[in-house]
């Protein structure tokens, strides 16, 4: 009779049961004269003394300006120096720190901005081709709790970031918060067209980074490169908290990823550790002057985000020098991590799966119909408990019901299996999200949206599969009578109003979908469909863990 498909992280370390803000202050009093930030592209370095200095210089300015704990600030620009800075010092005065994602066009930062309550607002005045500015003007007026908006290298911000250090405030105001509070708000996609505001706490997310960081042996000596977004759990929690709760040091190569000056930055800074989704290690790996860059300096280092493919982990540990590179699965609702592979994992273990449960984490996978746990080796449902799991969905208690249920397990919608020494893999979901290049994708979202277009009747979006990004969107649009759009139309609909990785790769145009006898769509037909009309067949045969 096989075990059940039952684990959890056994673990002698303990918990921290502290603030973000108390944390930094151990960091910085063992620490002090190390580096804490290195922001190449800024020409910015900032040992753990300096770095805090800017964060109580901030909670100073942020106190000043009428902040209260719980009220929430929000910060939408690439990855800088002023990110993390901002990061901190909202956790010290306990400002909730919302993140808006910075591919998000005018609808989207609207309704994050709406939705969470964003009293004030730090924002890049552009990003790309994004007018920060000019998208903030256009919605402003209809965001009742927004007063204030900061764009950085303004003199707003200069004099907001320079405010004069009160210790006594800053003190009297870390002394009124719990580990528990919520600390920051991350917007997921959401099925039914809008976002969920997944609501973490100091404990869940400072907990994660550092757990994560143990498990990849981080000391004060390790230096961890960052291309990867400060937005979301994997550049925030991964890696700026895992990073800071060890003494290492946080290294952005740029605002956004460039694998040049990722590859340039783990070279000059002689960084320890590499994130990444698989996307951004194959860009770097098939750069063509690879081989120029010294990577010697790397040793371990984070794959994750959306399903990493075998022969690129192998590829990773082999050619850039990564040989204790980790795998990790997760989701924003977790903070994020929830398995990763240990470096003393076999060889097979660490390119063939998402590793086991962390520390202090349980995992289970049950049936998804009746919730029972299933025996080792068959599919189910990949439910986790612990530390890690999120307070809730920002104001929608209907919401955290269905995906928390009141045992505290988190129901992650994804299909997994687990063999009998606790390793998982992810092999598919119940929820039709498709995650391209490690952002999450509901294809609801887009439905919805193109519902709006005047040419189209009805429409379904799938995932595809895709060498470079995991996964593409493919919608399959059925006309209105009379009407005849392009496929490079329907793209510019979506260009006009989406972010980019929300923007349809692929356009079908087709008579009706297929349906099942109860009438539902079968996405997965579809799918099948599209990997054979658009011949897509290598790209489905990628293997991953």
């Amino acid at each position: 009779m096989p075990a059940p498909s039952y684990s959890h992280g056994v673990s002698d370390v303990r918990l921290l049961g502290e603030t973000i803000g108390a944390n930094l202050e151990r960091t910085v009093a063992r620490f002090g004269d190390r580096d804490a930030l290195v922001s190449c592209q800024q020409d910015v370095r900032l040992s753990y003394d300096e770095f805090d200095a800017a964060v109580n210089r901030l909670a100073s300015g942020l106190i000043a300006a009428g902040i209260e704990k719980g009220e929430r600030v929000g910060i939408w620009a690439p990855n800088c120096a002023e990110w993390a800075i901002v990061q901190f010092a909202t956790a010290k005065v306990g400002a909730i720190l919302v993140n808006i994602n910075p591919a998000y066009r005018t609808h989207e930062v609207e309704y994050a901005l709406r939705q969470s309550g964003v009293k004030l607002l730090v924002s890049a005045p552009a990003f790309k081709t994004s007018d920060y500015h000019a998208m903030i003007d256009e919605v402003r007026g209809g965001l009742a709790d927004l007063q204030a908006v900061v764009y950085l290298d303004s003199a707003d911000w200069e004099q907001l970031a320079a405010t004069p250090v009160d210790d006594e405030a800053v003190r009297e105001r870390m002394d009124t918060l719990a580990f528990d509070d919520a600390i920051n708000i991350q917007y997921t996609s959401g099925t039914t067209g809008f976002p969920k505001g997944a609501t973490l706490s100091h404990h869940n997310i400072l907990n994660n980074g550092y757990f994560v960081g143990e498990l990849c042996d981080y000391t004060e000596a390790d230096r961890v490169c960052l291309p990867v977004p400060f937005y979301h759990c994997f550049g925030m929690v991964m890696g700026n908290l895992g990073a800071v709760t060890h003494g290492a040091c946080i290294v952005i190569p740029a605002p956004g990823f460039d694998p040049e000056a990722t590859l340039r930055a783990v070279a000059a800074q002689r960084c320890t550790s590499l994130y990444g989704v698989p996307t951004m290690f194959i860009a770097e790996l098939d750069h063509p002057d690879f081989a120029s860059f010294d990577l010697s300096s790397l040793r371990t280092g984070i794959m994750a985000g959306s399903p990493c493919p075998v022969e690129v982990m192998k590829r990773v540990q082999r050619d850039m020098h990564m040989s204790e590179v980790a795998i990790c699965y997760g989701m924003t609702e977790t903070s994020p991590v929830s398995t990763q592979t240990r470096s003393d994992d076999s060889l097979e273990r660490r390119v063939s799966t998402v590793g086991r449960p962390g520390p202090h984490i349980e995992v289970k996978v049950v049936d998804p119909d009746t919730g029972l746990v299933v025996p080792c080796g068959e599919t189910g449902e990949f439910c986790t408990r612990g530390y890690s799991v999120m307070l809730g969905y920002w104001n929608e208690p209907e919401k955290t019901a269905e995906a928390i249920d009141s045992a505290r397990w988190m129901h992650t919608g994804d299909l997994a299996t687990m063999d009998e020494e606790g390793y998982c893999n992810i092999v598919g979901r119940i929820k039709d999200m498709v995650i391209r290049g490690g952002e999450n994708v509901y294809p609801r979202e887009i439905e919805e949206f193109l519902y709006s277009h005047p040419d189209v009747s009805d429409v379904s979006v799938v995932g595809v599969p895709d060498e470079r990004f995991g996964e593409e969107l493919c919608a399959f649009v059925v006309a209105r009578s009379g009407a005849s759009p392009s496929e490079e139309a329907i793209r510019d609909y979506c260009r006009s109003r989406l972010a980019h990785y929300k923007v349809p790769r692929y356009v079908v145009f087709t008579d009706a979908f297929p349906m099942t006898v109860t009438g539902k769509v079968q996405k997965f037909k579809m799918r099948e469909d599209a990997i054979e009309r658009l011949g897509l067949e290598a790209a489905a045969a990628v293997k991953s863990a």
